[in-house]
């Protein structure tokens, strides 16, 4: 049986899966959004972009090399959920919690945990943005945006931005 895609109009709104699609064959559909920024300024404005898709209850995976600019992007991410704060990595100190004008940012760095352990840092009335996740975390199974981040020399980087579905069967990958 051939792999095919359904027509836009029979699919419409149906979110990126590997079920059977509208018409009974299977297909993939991956929406990823590449987005290529020169200064921090950019990848600020494309955080504050992000969470304009953003509700309590959702969490976001982010993943990227030491120094990719991971915290930059959360940063504005926070600076349009109302976090007035200082937004700093979480490096050294595992997880940060900001107050926003709705919701409470939190903002995890997972590289040196065995298991999450963080649950006042997810759920309802809270977006968590988390640095190295380790997808075998249930609370993680979930995600509602995979962002991977990547240097392209000097302040330039490569932003990938993909729906939470995409990171089905990825097991540990940073």
């Amino acid at each position: 049986m051939a792999l095919r895609s359904p027509s836009a109009s029979a699919c419409r709104g149906r979110p990126i899966s590997l079920t059977p699609p509208c018409d009974g064959l299977y297909s993939l559909v991956v929406a990823v959004r590449i987005v290529e920024t020169s200064d921090p300024r950019q990848t600020e404005a494309l955080g504050a972009e992000l969470a304009a898709l953003l509700q309590g209850g959702d969490v976001v995976l982010v993943r990227g090399e030491l120094g990719s600019g991971k915290t930059t992007l959360v940063r504005g991410a926070a600076r349009a959920l109302g976090v007035t704060a200082p937004v700093t990595s979480p490096t050294f100190s595992i997880g940060h919690r900001y107050v926003g004008s709705e919701l409470t940012v939190s903002h995890l760095d997972l590289y040196r945990l065995a298991d999450l352990g963080q649950e006042d840092y997810l759920g309802a009335g809270r977006v968590a943005f988390v640095e190295w996740p380790k997808e075998s975390e249930r609370q993680l199974a979930h995600a509602r945006l995979n962002v991977t981040l990547t240097h392209g020399g000097g302040d330039h980087r490569r932003i990938e931005v993909g729906d939470g579905s995409e990171d089905e069967g990825r097991g540990d990958a940073r």
